[in-house]
């Protein structure tokens, strides 16, 4: 019998390796035209904003849906 964690392993391995041949440099187009680039303003809101909005929501979304603080009707 195989073990589970042999299997997963190697599932995840093969998953990979396919992953990075899919994704290898011969696929890639010409790259040269880097397109403009983000102002301070821009940037901030994608790489800070946008996450401390989602961990927000989400921490949110957690408190309102916990069960564990209700107490029991008596």
């Amino acid at each position: 019998m195989v073990n589970k964690n042999a299997l997963r392993a190697g599932t995840l391995a093969a998953g990979t390796a396919l992953m990075m041949l899919l994704s290898s440099p011969a696929f890639a187009t010409g790259g040269d035209d880097p397109g403009p680039g983000l102002s301070i303003g821009q940037t901030l809101g994608l790489y800070v904003g946008i996450p401390v909005a989602l961990f927000v929501i989400i921490a949110g979304l957690v408190i309102v849906t916990d069960k564990s603080r209700k107490k029991p009707q008596d």
